[in-house]
């Protein structure tokens, strides 16, 4: 696990298990200018680990939100959204599903197992940096997150 600090409150989950990816999108969090903490885990095991931690632990360090990839080693990001919607202690939490999956069943599972949104990771870069600014102006600056318990 890496721990990315900066200045801001929010607080965000990167679940992803392909290490260009999380370069990737890190440097698009930094370049979008999202002052966070940023923690990384590179499957769905370490994931829902590290939460189960942070609940054991009664820390007021949850994530905000959470940037979850559906297919992660040992145990897939389906499983792990189904484990955060279903404690009381994350649920409120807002889970991005952040995927290379266009399949409708993974969509469908997704939104089945209340993920707050599900989208497909672009290939090209100028993209992807565009969709991190997305994010950045939905979930950041416009939606009202849940502060940390």
């Amino acid at each position: 696990m890496r721990n990315i600090k900066s200045t801001n409150a929010i607080n965000i989950l990167l679940v992803e298990d392909n290490e260009g990816d999380i370069i990737l999108t890190l440097e698009a969090l930094s370049e979008v200018g999202l002052d966070k903490y940023v923690s990384v885990v590179k499957d769905g095991e370490q994931a829902m680990s590290y939460l189960k931690q942070i609940i054991d632990s009664q820390s007021t360090n949850f994530p905000n939100m959470i940037l979850l990839d559906i297919n992660l080693p040992k145990v897939d990001g389906k499983q792990v959204l189904s484990f955060i919607k279903s404690t009381e202690e994350l649920k409120q939490i807002p889970v991005i599903m952040l995927t290379t999956s266009h399949a409708q069943k993974d969509i469908n599972e997704s939104y089945s197992n209340y993920a707050n949104c599900y989208i497909t990771k672009p290939v090209d870069l100028e993209t992807f940096f565009g969709l991190i600014q997305c994010i950045q102006t939905h979930w950041i600056d416009v939606v009202k997150l849940p502060t940390n318990n």
